[in-house]
């Protein structure tokens, strides 16, 4: 039994529509029901001596271990997460025989702790919104009421009284959520662009930044809940789409509890050894969060291609619209027959059906992020685009006029083709084995006369991942390969060890050792694929580190050789 993280939930998350503290435990599962069994018992104990409201203690079995959790006020979280560390050493006490600690001196301690975080004025203006029917957001320095340009915002030490507010004023704009393993950002830059052409001021926030239309306000990860408020409390903002990646979601929640739009693009392996995302099912658990801050009255898009999602969709009660590349997909054939929504792709159109009537909104070729089709991938992005964006308020011709107006250079990362002097740079983002064979089935798609690969590995994957990987990559007809050793990326293994495991699974495959190259520095594998390149040649750029120093290369090339597109 190994303790291993203690947090707070700040929105609605796996265990419930509340905040709370948690404690992660890796334990096997004859341990975890031991523990869970003594947690209860303690938890009861304290809250008792407390003074604390009786409210049940939660516990969620994973893969490997459980969750224990202790709902709580949001102005008794830190004291709370104290809490659940102090039940967690009785709890170890108990069934290892380790030392307790003091129970008079914690809990003199943990009374004081209660009365320095309670903020009576926080809750009065949480339970005032409530009432109101208003947004309210907070954090460790700011509470607001409303969104975006109907907003306003308080030091959280300094906060108005309820009385004393026109609550006619807060009002809250159109809200996106989008999740997913695969196309989180893709989509939500898909989105963000058709909105941003009917004339709104969007705010998103993803992987990559905050921006408000064209202006970034912040560079960085931001796909978390810190990312969804800073959005939702933008001045100008009058629609919002979140990207809500699964480290959030786990560790915090949602930041809202409630949206017009939430998105779920699919469920693919990736993030396996992480604690709670072990396996599909959790990876679904965990995004499936979304699906709650839509359930009263918002839409809920599912990918009708993921079986995982079908299967889930029984569970959730209010509207689901689906997004398909298979036209003749049976269960949506259902659907649409039952006056539901549908996006599809019929041949080389993109079709929404809704109330059985058919309305064709584009064509893969009009589409330049699909590449004329060779990104397949992205003509999914761009029917999930196309749903969320219509649930947002846009009509279907500003959805048309939009995802044919989206270049490649406005979604960096994500299958950019640059053409360098006669050759093609297909540069990628890919992470997990679901994208990269995405991205592989491009390359492939292109027609070329040598195609060189340059990329690496994450040393969170498994060997035979890592081994799978390499023979998909082979596969698509490859005729030198450049592995990048990835340093920052090791995540546990020593040097080298990543690239010995692609070098022989290469080799098992069919390529001559001097058809594979190696070298330390992702630039410096970069610099020798372009090197090698000939007019009519491929290189493919697997771009895990060095993301905005790559596109700003390739850009410097096609600008010093005229005619590059």
């Amino acid at each position: 039994m190994e303790f291993l993280d203690a947090r707070r939930l700040t929105g609605p998350n796996l265990f419930g529509p509340g905040p709370g503290a948690i404690l992660d435990v890796r334990s096997r599962p004859d341990e975890a029901r031991a523990l869970v069994d003594s947690w209860e018992k303690h938890i009861g104990r304290l809250l008792d001596a407390l003074g604390w409201q009786k409210v049940p203690a939660l516990h969620r079995q994973f893969i490997g271990g459980v969750s224990l959790v202790l709902p709580a006020r949001i102005d008794a979280l830190y004291t709370a997460s104290a809490v659940t560390e102090w039940a967690f050493a009785l709890c170890a006490a108990e069934l290892t025989g380790s030392a307790a600690p003091d129970f008079d001196l914690t809990l003199a301690s943990t009374q004081q702790a209660t009365e320095a975080e309670a903020n009576p004025a926080l809750l009065a203006l949480e339970d005032a919104a409530a009432m109101h029917e208003t947004a309210f957001l907070w954090d460790d320095d700011e509470v607001s009421l409303g969104h975006g340009r109907y907003s306003r915002h308080w030091p959280i030490s300094a906060l108005p009284s309820p009385g004393s507010l026109d609550w006619q004023k807060f009002r809250q704009v159109p809200v996106a959520l989008v999740t997913g393993t695969n196309g989180k950002t893709t989509t939500v830059r898909l989105a963000a662009h058709i909105l941003r052409d009917t004339g709104k001021m969007v705010g998103m926030s993803s992987t990559e930044s905050i921006s408000v239309n064209d202006l970034i306000v912040e560079r960085g990860d931001w796909s978390g809940p810190g990312g969804a408020r800073a959005v939702l409390r933008h001045s100008d903002v009058e629609t919002a789409i979140l990207e809500t990646a699964r480290g959030g979601l786990l560790r915090r929640g949602l930041a809202v509890t409630e949206a017009d739009v939430a998105l779920i693009t699919n469920i693919a392996e990736d993030h396996f050894g992480d604690f709670a995302s072990q396996s599909l099912n959790e990876l679904l658990d965990i995004k499936w969060i979304v699906s709650h801050a839509v359930a009263k009255r918002g839409t809920l898009v599912l990918n009708a291609d993921d079986a995982l999602l079908v299967k889930r969709s029984t569970t959730h009660a209010g509207r689901i619209d689906w997004f398909s590349l298979d036209a003749g997909n049976t269960f949506l054939e259902s659907h649409t027959a039952k006056g539901g929504r549908a996006f599809v792709l019929s041949g080389e159109d993109l079709v929404m059906i809704d109330k059985r009537q058919r309305n064709v909104f584009g064509r893969v070729s009009d589409i330049p992020i699909t590449l004329q089709g060779a990104a397949h991938h992205n003509i999914a992005n761009a029917l999930a685009a196309a749903a969320v964006s219509m649930r947002l308020g846009a009509s279907l011709e500003q959805v048309r006029v939009g995802l044919k107006s989206m270049l490649p250079q406005k979604n960096p990362g994500r299958s950019n083709l640059y053409d360098v002097q006669g050759f093609q740079v297909l540069v990628d983002f890919a992470h997990n084995p679901h994208a990269m064979r995405a991205l592989f089935g491009v390359a492939r798609s292109l027609p070329a006369k040598r195609r060189i690969l340059c990329f690496g590995q994450a040393g969170d994957r498994t060997d035979e991942q890592i081994r799978e990987l390499a023979r998909s990559a082979w596969s698509i007809g490859l005729d030198r390969i450049v592995i990048s050793e990835l340093a920052a990326y090791a995540r546990g293994r020593a040097p080298g060890v990543v690239h010995s495991i692609l070098r022989d699974e290469l080799q098992r495959s069919g390529a001559r050792s001097d058809q594979i190259l190696y070298f330390e520095k992702e630039s410096d594998s970069f610099d020798a694929a372009l090197q090698w390149a000939r007019p009519g040649d491929l290189v493919i750029l697997l771009a895990l580190g060095g993301n905005a120093q790559v596109h700003a290369k390739l850009d410097a090339l096609c600008r010093e050789r005229p005619g590059a597109a």
